[in-house]
């Protein structure tokens, strides 16, 4: 957990490197450190404590322990992992604190030596057209969230995800913020803004819900796919045991009413029989249908308002008679051009569309045909429905919370 320094350091030309071990090792010994117990690594994947006892009281713990943190443990160690309960032990002992932080960034920030090439490989519209009109040094903000999410069904999974906006160009930071991890886990004094360095304003609340509304669930979903693709496969696999269990059944109960004639007793009692297979097999599969459906939680952790140069690069973006200006930065430590950003999905893809009517750029959902009618619309322009035959599509995201 970092505050902001007044100190003035630059940022080196390469990220420190990260000391050996667990990442969840280092953080919890230095929480605990700093909650007053004693902590000693015994090797990369232990720790022995001594708790004093508030300690001992919120994380569950007694005065001597041992915690473990690789894939097998030491005599007497406990392991500590995310899946274990660990992280609301932690939440309550740290509260508040942390929870929004700001980190000042100051790398070289050299001019760009080809910006129409760099423009040719990165930029990618399906329909429009785009030129170069002036590059300049500047500064950003970039806003990054961090969400803690739970996914139960038969089994649980736990985890965090991180994404990011610039809150000067809207983009999608997909790509550029895996490479500034290195930076932002280093414990170098942040740098100061320097005086006059035109910053952008925060967003308005509503407009951050609307984009974690959007943003938040394909990156979910890729995030969670591995998990979601074993319990497909494990609905497949008890789906054919259950089919082929109540198939059985069904098959003697009609083979033994064909044995009998119309109208007879024993003909209407296998019948019955067979009906009632078939009403236990649907309730059965009602039954998994519900053992396996995946509730999906989320909170956010952490926020955290990164303040760096960068380059920004001024287009001209033409679509028939239409044209717009947009601004994207390139990222000095990043080395990395950011998307154009998608204004109806957010999503981090490459490819955009432009749209007739305001000149949105968006995905190609953003512009797909209407599912009633098939003329292709902007969902941006129009967040309700189809402006040709007013049929609405299902929303696509997560409700926002308060």
């Amino acid at each position: 957990m970092r505050t902001r320094s007044n100190s003035t350091t630059l940022c080196s030309a390469t990220p420190v490197k990260p000391p050996e071990g667990s990442r969840l090792q280092h953080f919890v010994a230095a929480l605990l450190e700093r909650e007053g117990a004693l902590v000693e690594a015994l090797d990369a994947n232990c720790l022995e404590v001594v708790a004093p006892q508030p300690l001992q009281r919120t994380l569950g713990i007694p005065e001597f322990c041992r915690l473990g943190f690789g894939a097998s443990l030491p005599p007497g160690a406990r392991r500590v992992a995310i899946e274990a309960g660990w992280l609301e032990r932690f939440a309550e002992l740290i509260g508040e604190r942390g929870r929004r932080t700001q980190r000042v960034l100051c790398p070289a920030n050299p001019a760009l030596a080809d910006a129409e090439r760099l423009i040719e490989q990165e930029i990618a519209l399906g329909n429009a057209s785009c030129r170069l009109r002036g590059v300049s040094a500047a500064w950003t903000r970039y806003l990054i969230l961090d969400f803690r999410f739970s996914a139960l069904s038969d089994e649980k999974r736990d985890g965090l995800l991180r994404f990011g906006v610039n809150l000067a160009t809207g983009a999608m930071l997909d790509g550029v913020l895996e490479r500034l991890a290195p930076w932002l886990a280093t414990d170098e004094a942040d740098a100061q803004i320097p005086a006059g360095a035109d910053l952008p304003p925060a967003w308005e609340r509503q407009r951050l819900l609307d984009l974690t509304n959007r943003a938040l669930r394909p990156r979910l979903e890729r995030q969670l796919a591995p998990f979601i693709q074993s319990l497909h496969r494990r609905l497949g696999r008890d789906r054919e045991r259950v089919f082929g269990y109540y198939n059985d059944l069904y098959r003697d109960a009609m083979r033994r009413m064909a044995e009998h004639a119309t109208g007879d007793e024993a003909r209407r009692r296998e019948q019955y029989r067979a009906d009632a297979v078939a009403r236990e097999y649907r309730a059965r599969l009602d039954d998994l249908a519900q053992k396996y459906a995946v509730r999906i939680t989320t909170e956010l952790v952490q926020t955290l308002d990164l303040v760096m140069p960068v380059q920004r690069i001024e287009l001209l973006v033409r679509r028939r008679k239409g044209e717009r200006v947009i601004c994207l930065d390139w990222n000095p430590l990043a080395r990395r051009l950011e998307h154009p950003p998608c204004e109806f999905s957010h999503d981090g893809d490459r490819f955009r569309l432009v749209c007739d009517d305001a000149l949105h750029l968006v995905s190609a959902r953003g512009l797909a045909p209407c599912p009633g009618c098939g003329k292709p619309y902007c969902r941006r322009c129009h967040p309700n429905g189809c402006a040709k035959c007013g049929q609405t599509e299902a929303t696509d995201g997560f409700a926002p919370s308060p």
